[in-house]
């Protein structure tokens, strides 16, 4: 339990450069208000040190970590690197997804999550002695789960600005592991539009967008004002939270 009163498991920025001091003083500040982190894995079109490289430096500063991994960005034989690699490294829990298309419209068709999913129990059912059980999660819009998400270990829904539709949601749901909703700090004005139309299913309320027009702290205060707002429902079992680059404002906030 977090000083919000449920679990925050903390996304952080990705290094994009082959050092990780950033990700380190991420780590450090969050690791008050945050029960894990959420590693990315090439989440804006950009070449990012291995999610599976920084988990395993989570877990040496002392953090429970989450491995992203798109399927995007591999084929069927990167990914089972890929798993090579998180078992030598100790790292078992990941967030599988699809991706987004990149700007140029070209990525590897040969995965999906659900094989992704497939593919990972079998790998951990034959080297059973070096990983133990992988724990999996995946992610879910304000739709119907499909029977084969239903194979996840937990469900990351995606980041939304209504707790009424998000408790909603959660009450049509039948599911067994943890589900998690998610929550993003929207930094400024110009971050809001580009998001609303990058993602029109992520689209930010025009209300939102103009508290942030008014004082560039409203985002902040806006997602920690949701993060206790989703853990008084009692409807999740915590929060994805994405702070971006206002993680030190974050952590004060919830800290408080």
């Amino acid at each position: 339990m977090t000083a919000s009163g449920v679990p925050v498991i903390c996304e952080i920025e990705p290094a994009t450069r082959p050092e990780l001091m950033h990700v380190r003083h991420q780590i450090g500040v969050l690791s008050t208000i945050a029960s894990a982190f959420l590693i990315p894995d090439n989440h804006i079109g950009r070449a990012t040190v291995s999610s599976i490289a920084v988990a395993h430096e989570v877990a040496r500063m002392g953090g429970r970590s989450i491995a992203c991994l798109n399927a995007r960005d591999r084929n069927l034989l990167g990914f089972r690197r890929d798993l090579l690699t998180a078992a030598a490294y100790g790292v078992d829990e990941f967030l599988f997804v699809y991706g987004d298309r990149p700007e140029s419209g070209r990525r590897s068709d040969d995965l999906t999550v659900r094989l992704m999913i497939d593919e990972a129990r079998q790998f951990a059912a034959s080297h059973e002695a070096a990983t133990g059980p992988f724990r999996i999660g995946v992610t879910t819009g304000l739709r119907p789960l499909p029977a084969w998400k239903r194979e996840a270990d937990s469900l990351f829904v995606q980041v939304g600005f209504d707790v009424d539709a998000l408790v909603a949601w959660r009450e049509t749901v039948d599911f067994a592991g943890p589900v998690y909703a998610g929550v993003m700090v929207i930094a400024s004005a110009s971050m809001a539009r580009k998001l609303s139309h990058d993602i029109p299913q992520l689209a930010v309320p025009d209300r939102v967008v103009a508290a942030i027009e008014a004082d560039r702290d409203a985002g902040v205060e806006l997602a920690c004002d949701l993060v206790h707002e989703i853990a008084a429902t009692g409807a999740f079992d915590g929060v994805h939270l994405i702070p971006v680059s206002r993680y030190r404002e974050v952590a004060r906030r919830l800290e408080r």
